[in-house]
């Protein structure tokens, strides 16, 4: 099966150092406090808008801003994750 979510896994144990496990555990903990200020600010953008639709427009491109942003975060670990335990992509 040939597509772009084809993964190479590899085919022994993976063994992580302490300092990799760390390393891992900060950029796990990153990328959630980054994707809860993202979720945050659509929250507030949101709330804002029931009491204040005048600022519909400055408010829309806030929204509109953090849904890349949160995939952002994700690839950003991903790439990390999947360097760390030798996964390719095929």
């Amino acid at each position: 099966m040939s597509n772009s979510l084809s993964m190479g896994i590899p085919s022994n144990a993976v063994t992580l150092t302490p300092e990799q496990v760390a390393e891992l555990n900060r950029n796990l903990s990153r990328m959630r406090h980054d994707i809860n200020n993202h979720l945050s600010l659509i929250i507030a953008a949101a709330e804002l808008l029931r009491f204040k639709p005048e600022m519909r427009e400055k408010m829309a491109v806030t929204l509109s801003e953090q849904a890349p942003r949160i995939t952002s975060e994700i690839t950003k670990f991903s790439a990390e994750f999947e360097k760390t335990f030798g996964i390719t992509r095929e």
